[in-house]
Protein backbone atom coordinates (compact mmCIF):
# COMPACT_ATOMS: atom_id res chain seq x y z
CA UNK A 1 0.00 0.00 0.00
CA UNK A 2 1.32 3.52 -0.95
CA UNK A 3 1.37 6.49 1.30
CA UNK A 4 -0.64 9.49 0.63
CA UNK A 5 2.48 11.52 -0.01
CA UNK A 6 3.94 9.03 -2.50
CA UNK A 7 0.96 9.43 -5.17
CA UNK A 8 2.38 12.13 -7.49
CA UNK A 9 4.42 14.19 -4.99
CA UNK A 10 7.68 14.79 -5.48
CA UNK A 11 9.93 15.80 -2.33
CA UNK A 12 9.62 19.51 -2.77
CA UNK A 13 6.08 19.66 -1.51
CA UNK A 14 4.24 19.95 -4.99
CA UNK A 15 2.21 18.05 -7.16
CA UNK A 16 4.96 19.37 -10.00
CA UNK A 17 8.58 18.29 -11.33
CA UNK A 18 11.40 20.85 -10.49
CA UNK A 19 10.90 21.24 -14.59
CA UNK A 20 7.65 23.92 -13.38
CA UNK A 21 10.14 26.37 -11.52
CA UNK A 22 11.99 26.82 -14.85
CA UNK A 23 9.46 26.37 -16.95
CA UNK A 24 6.55 28.89 -18.13
CA UNK A 25 5.44 28.73 -13.96
CA UNK A 26 9.03 29.92 -12.83
CA UNK A 27 8.23 33.31 -15.43
CA UNK A 28 4.84 33.78 -14.18
CA UNK A 29 5.95 33.18 -10.23
CA UNK A 30 8.75 36.01 -11.00
CA UNK A 31 6.35 38.38 -12.82
CA UNK A 32 3.68 37.96 -10.33
CA UNK A 33 6.64 38.85 -7.31
CA UNK A 34 7.98 41.87 -9.54
CA UNK A 35 4.35 42.95 -10.08
CA UNK A 36 3.90 43.17 -6.33
CA UNK A 37 7.27 44.07 -4.83
CA UNK A 38 6.20 47.53 -6.95
CA UNK A 39 3.29 47.98 -5.79
CA UNK A 40 3.42 47.07 -2.52
CA UNK A 41 6.89 49.68 -2.48
CA UNK A 42 5.00 52.79 -4.54
CA UNK A 43 1.96 52.73 -1.95
CA UNK A 44 4.22 52.14 1.35
CA UNK A 45 6.45 55.04 -0.23
CA UNK A 46 3.42 57.09 -1.21
CA UNK A 47 1.56 56.13 2.33
CA UNK A 48 4.87 57.26 4.31
CA UNK A 49 5.23 60.43 3.08
CA UNK A 50 1.68 61.45 3.66
CA UNK A 51 2.14 59.94 7.32
CA UNK A 52 -0.69 57.37 6.99
CA UNK A 53 0.14 55.28 9.48
CA UNK A 54 -2.50 53.04 9.40
CA UNK A 55 -2.21 52.86 5.55
CA UNK A 56 1.13 51.75 5.83
CA UNK A 57 0.62 48.95 8.55
CA UNK A 58 -2.61 47.65 6.35
CA UNK A 59 -0.47 47.66 2.97
CA UNK A 60 2.73 45.59 4.67
CA UNK A 61 0.50 43.12 6.15
CA UNK A 62 -2.02 42.64 3.65
CA UNK A 63 -0.75 40.65 0.64
CA UNK A 64 -3.10 40.54 -2.52
CA UNK A 65 -1.62 40.81 -5.96
CA UNK A 66 -1.09 44.72 -5.07
CA UNK A 67 -4.72 45.15 -5.39
CA UNK A 68 -5.27 47.05 -2.24
CA UNK A 69 -2.18 49.00 -3.04
CA UNK A 70 -3.28 50.03 -6.67
CA UNK A 71 -6.92 51.60 -4.96
CA UNK A 72 -5.15 53.18 -2.34
CA UNK A 73 -2.78 55.05 -4.74
CA UNK A 74 -5.63 55.83 -7.30
CA UNK A 75 -8.46 56.05 -5.17
CA UNK A 76 -7.48 57.02 -1.31
CA UNK A 77 -4.69 58.59 -1.68
CA UNK A 78 -6.35 61.38 -3.23
CA UNK A 79 -5.13 64.95 -1.81
CA UNK A 80 -7.18 67.13 0.20
CA UNK A 81 -7.59 70.06 -2.52
CA UNK A 82 -8.98 66.90 -4.96
CA UNK A 83 -11.81 65.57 -2.14
CA UNK A 84 -12.92 69.22 -1.22
CA UNK A 85 -13.49 69.94 -4.92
Amino acid sequence: MQGFLSNNWNGFGTPFGMGFLFGIGGIFMLAAIAWTIYWKGRALWLAAKKNERGWFIALLIINTFGILEILYIYIFSKKESDKKE
